[in-house]
């Protein structure tokens, strides 16, 4: 599970932030937070509000950007950049990222400095009675050339030495099969946001949902179930494989949706291009929620209620609360408008970002604004301005 992840000097954030997941034991324990094999009780979900333009987006790109990099640089073009943009007003500094997570049991905090031309510092860190490294990576700029330090982590010097300056060194060393690379390379984040922004829904955001509850009956099942009790006139979802006119690939087939329906008189079908956008929003949605709860890992949805009713906001959290539809402890990372959030989770669940007159984001853990009280009504004090956040017109 994410414990924690920082980052400063990250697109419309300058100084440092902490996006913390770990919960006080103080706090009443509930079914959207789990006690973890190594000693801490970490949240499985944080929402993140604000007014348009404060930086919510720009809060969740560094783990999905973390994440990429760890599992997926050493598929870039050799000369390509690193996808990462400092704050606009300090380019010539650079961006700092990290995060804490436990796998299998263990530890671990990985950090990573670096500008969109190369890596600058990397390093992995394994807790045993404290941190202590498990490599260090070093960009010297004299001699052009990386140095790497290890600790047990199993990837031959010489190939250390050739890391690309775009590429993770994590990447790199999956490569060549090193066991602790293989296992961290296939950690699971599902998002909808990347280096530009969210990724809005089309076609084929569809169609590839159709195709992944194609091979997943459980999932399907239960996505069927979802949207029949959250959409109104909705009583099903079907399913057709269809050949693709293609000459060049004349097996080629793609998976298309219907929505089934029925009145008093009749039943029929339509194509979820017919259907609304909430439904195709609440049908890519679950695609990417169901396929997280299932094998376990993190979710990172921003704009997370769009095209969505309220009302369906707390049903959705549920999934991730109820042991049988979250075995692995699956969390959900998310941009929320629907302030109707505030009445569900903790306080300590609750990010709130806005950007000062310097055009710089900042950002605090709910529990963490002075003077905020247990009893409140989060919901009416934030609406009525009492912990910032808000729209100021």
């Amino acid at each position: 599970m994410l414990h924690s992840y920082a980052f400063s000097n990250f697109q419309s954030f300058r100084e440092r932030i902490e996006v913390d997941l770990t919960i006080s034991r103080k706090v009443a324990m509930t079914e959207w937070m789990s006690d973890v094999p190594t000693g801490e009780r970490v949240s499985k979900l944080m929402a993140v509000i604000g007014p348009n333009g404060s930086g919510k987006t720009a809060l969740l790109k560094p783990m999905a950007f973390i994440s990429w990099f760890i599992t997926s640089s050493f598929q870039t073009l050799p000369d390509a950049g690193i996808p990462v943009a400092p704050h606009a007003a300090h380019t010539n500094e650079p961006s700092e990222l990290e995060c804490t997570l436990d796998i299998d049991g263990k530890l671990w905090r990985y950090v990573l400095r670096c500008t969109p031309e190369r890596v600058l510092h990397e390093a992995l860190y394994q807790k045993r009675e404290r941190f202590g490294y498990v490599f260090v990576r070093d960009w010297d700029a004299e001699t052009k050339t990386y140095v790497v330090k290890q600790q047990d982590f199993g990837l031959a010097p010489q190939e250390a030495r050739k890391v690309r300056p775009n590429v993770s060194l994590i990447a790199w060393a999956a490569q060549f099969g090193v066991p602790l690379a293989v296992r961290m390379t296939a950690s699971q984040v599902n998002t909808n946001v990347n280096v530009l922004g969210r990724m809005p829904i089309g076609s084929q955001d569809v169609q590839v949902a159709a195709q992944h509850f194609s091979a997943h009956a459980d999932q399907r099942e239960r996505m069927e179930y979802l949207l029949s009790a959250w959409d109104l006139g909705l009583s099903g979802v079907e399913l057709q494989e269809f050949v693709v006119n293609n000459p060049q690939e004349p097996s080629q087939t793609v998976w298309v949706p219907f929505g089934r329906h029925k009145n008093r008189n009749a039943e029929f079908k339509l194509p979820f291009a017919l259907e609304s956008s909430g439904t195709q929003g609440a049908f890519v949605l679950l695609s990417r929620l169901l396929q997280t709860l299932e094998i376990g890992g993190l979710a990172i949805i921003d704009e997370f209620e769009n095209d969505l009713h309220p009302h369906m906001l707390e049903p959705i959290l549920d999934l991730f609360a109820n042991p049988s539809t979250n075995p692995h402890n699956a969390q959900l990372l998310f941009t929320c408008h629907a302030i109707e959030v505030l009445n569900l989770v903790h306080k300590s669940q609750v990010i709130l970002v806005q950007k000062n007159q310097d055009c710089e984001s900042t950002a605090s853990r709910m529990d963490a604004v002075e003077g905020i009280r247990n009893d409140d009504n989060f919901y009416a004090k934030y609406m009525a301005g009492a912990y910032g956040a808000v729209p100021v017109f």
